[in-house]
């Protein structure tokens, strides 16, 4: 079952208005994912009191996590499992698109368009990850 409820609200609240759109639209691109790789729907939770989404059923996928802090203001964090291939994956896959930091850090500058494409596929890849890995 898919909740289309927003238990986040409260974190988002904290947010300043840019960090909550990029949210938004990130929250639509993980559930449109979800659906595209038909894994039975999100669990929306949070992880180390961040907003997260993983695969309501265990052993499909990994969790793909979101935060803003006021340390790096201008920008959101999307953070993959660092003991996955997934941040060499998307280093490979978009060398420019993303800005990298460190093992599993993507940060989304707040001031630019998110690139919806290529993180409707860092979602299908994470959500699906383990299905797919070899």
């Amino acid at each position: 079952m898919e909740n289309t409820e927003n238990p986040f609200q409260d974190i988002l609240s904290n947010w300043p208005h840019a960090a909550q759109m990029h949210f938004c639209t990130l929250r639509d691109i993980a559930h449109d994912a979800a659906k595209v790789a038909k894994i039975g729907g999100l669990t929306e939770t949070l992880k180390w009191g961040e907003p997260a989404w993983l695969p309501a059923t265990s052993g499909i996928g990994s969790t793909l996590r979101v935060s803003w802090s006021p340390k790096r203001p201008e920008a959101l964090g999307l953070f993959l499992n660092c003991n996955s291939t997934l941040p060499e994956t998307m280093r490979s896959l978009y060398p420019t698109t993303f800005e990298f930091d460190g093992k599993r850090s993507i940060f989304l500058p707040l001031d630019c368009p998110l690139p919806t494409d290529a993180l409707h596929h860092c979602a299908y890849l994470t959500l699906t990850y383990h299905r797919t890995k070899t």
